[in-house]
């Protein structure tokens, strides 16, 4: 009897195991022999990116990329439109449209441009070391575009056009703000039903597993200015009002007072003071990067930091602090897990695990987009990478064949929605 019921109990347990496995739902062989077909295709693309230097100051660079992108979106049948963004470098957003036979407005956006300077490729070149490799920008963001563009091209050999219109937006100021094609980008995106955000997913170590993201800091920009009084530092130093050591005395003041704020975070990043060495310096100023997860964090923060800055430690110097507002913050809500939970649904067809996550310290684009909450939005489509804005960023290719997977399938499940 005790052997009898420990067979039964082991035959329970295997079947209790064997559930998931029954449940889940068996790939499509064909999308997925078609992503894998495209695999060295994609590295191609990720390789001509790499190799097209594009920071987001570099005009010429900016432009080659959107040459670049504009014909691979024309090659797959879209009609295409630069639109120069409105602020910043002046370089130009990409916007590709396609007109289809369904009833979905869906949107796809990725960025074009690095944070890396001019000649980062001396120091950085592409380079494969097995699954990985390496560039500047390779994930943040060129492997979301190289996801978009060959996603695309598996639907048009697929012949599927299982939507009113599809728009593929590029812009090439991510990296400083959207400040110059972030309202663009709300526009459009109200303009459909479901946003698609491409910025990259963490690979190891960042991260166990890959992501889909649900929420993104919001950021601003903090401008510490102190103005003191000029002199001779060598003879009359007494005479002046040294704006360098007001600035450090208000930094060290001003440096935790995020902390006492729920939802906002600030870091001094930047700082200038004086012109000669023989002079005490009248004019100091400091920058800050500002991120934001609540709506009235800025106002928070600025009667915080103005508090503080009324103590001062060197006499007769003005001390002054502005908050440039930036990109919103990137709150998903409940319709963007659901869709969410659609990715990670299709992630197990392919017998892997996803996972999704809530606000991270990053700000991507999706807040632009999400800002109305008129569109679905959801973020991290991209490849999988890591050390994005720092020395050998890499992506891992094991990731691409589940990421393009994913990206037709969602695709091709929200063209079927009403």
């Amino acid at each position: 009897m005790k052997a009898r019921f420990a067979h039964l109990t082991a035959a329970a347990l295997l079947a209790i195991a064997c559930v998931p496995s029954m449940a889940r739902a068996a790939p499509d062989e064909k999308l997925k022999a078609a992503a894998e077909q495209a695999k060295p295709a994609l590295i191609d693309t990720l390789r001509d990116m790499v190799l097209i230097e594009s920071g987001s100051s570099d005009v010429g660079g900016l432009r080659k990329m959107a040459d670049f992108t504009e014909a691979r979106l024309k090659a797959l049948g879209a009609t295409t439109e630069r639109r120069k963004t409105t602020r910043g470098a002046g370089a130009d957003m990409v916007i590709g449209t396609f007109e289809g036979t369904g009833h979905r407005k869906l949107m796809l956006i990725a960025h074009m441009d690095t944070v890396y300077q001019p000649g980062i490729l001396k120091t950085e070149p592409y380079r494969v070391e097995g699954d990985l490799i390496y560039g500047p920008g390779i994930a943040d963001d060129k492997s979301g575009i190289a996801v978009i563009l060959h996603s695309l091209q598996i639907l048009k050999d697929m012949g599927w056009h299982d939507y009113s219109k599809l728009t593929v937006s590029f812009n090439p100021d991510e990296e400083v703000g959207s400040i110059g094609s972030g309202e663009f980008i709300s526009q459009l995106a109200d303009q459909h039903d479901v946003v698609l955000s491409c910025e990259p997913t963490a690979a190891r170590p960042g991260a166990p597993h890959e992501t889909l993201r649900l929420g993104a800091s919001g950021t601003a920009t903090g401008t510490m200015e102190v103005t003191g009084r000029a002199s001779h530092a060598g003879a009359a130093p007494d005479r002046g009002r040294n704006a360098l050591i007001e600035l450090a005395h208000q930094l060290l003041q001003a440096k935790d007072v995020a902390k006492s704020i729920p939802g906002t975070q600030l870091n001094w990043t930047t700082a200038k003071a004086g012109t000669v060495r023989n002079q005490i310096p009248e004019k100091a100023s400091a920058g800050a990067d500002i991120r934001l997860t609540i709506p009235d964090g800025i106002e928070k923060l600025q009667a915080a930091l103005d508090e503080k800055i009324k103590n001062h430690l060197v006499p007769d110097t003005e001390v002054k602090i502005t908050i440039e507002p930036g990109r919103p913050a990137f709150v998903a809500g409940e319709r963007g897990r659901a869709l969410a939970e659609e990715g990670k649904a299709i992630y197990a067809e392919l017998d892997r695990p996803l996972d999704i996550v809530g606000t991270t310290g990053g700000a991507t684009d999706a807040g632009f987009a999400n800002r109305s909450g008129k569109a679905v939005v959801v973020e991290s489509f991209g490849l999988a990478g890591f050390n994005a804005h720092a020395h050998d960023e890499y992506v891992d290719t094991t990731s691409i064949v589940p990421r393009l997977y994913l990206m037709t399938r969602m695709l091709i499940e929200q063209g079927k929605k009403p």
